[in-house]
């Protein structure tokens, strides 16, 4: 019988025997990312609203944007890994319709750095996706943030539950609507499983992303899961679009 050792031993050893490329330089790396990439696009320290997790000035005094101040969303705070912009964002195009699922996880242990380097922040209760439409999910065959979600959960050892949220209906996506409409778009679009309520009272929930534009879904989600009993909702997504992309 193999011990842990000689499993690991064999396991390098295969890994070494397989050619394999950086996912944004196509330079030979044994990781998805290699360490060069990881230190350009993933390194740079950026102070962020806390809310919603845009980049912040400098000398901000405040831990909060200036919208999020005079307007702010439902959820409570946000977390995001790198800016939604070149080349990171390839990542995200390539998970979402390359089929690259071999990226979730990596998204999801990026999160999980990302969420246990912040100081005195509590943990969710649980965690749940933005889900997909039928047709979408149809058709693209999987929910790139429910891969994002299930390796999360386990990295951070939480529950997580992909049947508290539905799509009540169809939307178009997102980033092909203008700013104004993407608010109509996503109103009223998600509805809770009755049979998962108990779940929610009292309860932080995390819910998780590829991408976070304006924030519309996320803010239409908290706003829904507040109303039936959760204390708290904290979304963790890996990009987050800068307002001159929208």
């Amino acid at each position: 019988m193999m011990t842990d050792k000689l499993k690991l031993a064999w396991k390098n050893g295969i890994a070494a025997l397989i050619p394999n490329s950086c996912a944004l330089c196509r330079l030979d790396s044994r990781d998805v990312i290699c360490s060069a990439c990881h230190l350009a696009y993933f390194q740079a320290e950026q102070t962020r609203c806390k809310q919603c997790a845009l980049p912040l000035p400098p000398a901000s005094a405040s831990p909060r944007c200036g919208d999020c101040i005079s307007n702010p969303p439902a959820f409570d705070s946000s977390l995001t890994v790198c800016d939604y912009a070149a080349p990171q964002d390839q990542l995200v195009l390539s998970l979402k319709f390359a089929h690259q699922l071999a990226l979730a996880p990596l998204f999801a242990r990026m999160l999980r750095d990302s969420i246990l380097q912040q100081q005195g922040k509590e943990l969710p209760d649980l965690l749940c996706a933005v889900p997909l439409g039928k047709d979408r999910l149809a058709d693209r065959g999987f929910n790139q943030a429910w891969e994002i979600t299930r390796p999360l959960a386990k990295h951070l050892g939480i529950p997580a539950n992909m049947r508290i949220l539905q799509r009540s209906r169809e939307t178009a996506m997102q980033s092909g609507l203008p700013t104004a409409a993407r608010a109509r778009n996503v109103k009223h679009a998600f509805c809770i499983d009755e049979n998962q309520l108990d779940k929610l009272r009292g309860a932080h929930i995390g819910v998780v992303d590829d991408v976070m534009t304006t924030g519309m879904t996320l803010h239409e989600i908290a706003t829904m899961l507040k109303r039936y009993g959760a204390s708290k909702v904290t979304a963790y997504v890996f990009a987050r679009t800068l307002p001159h992309i929208h």
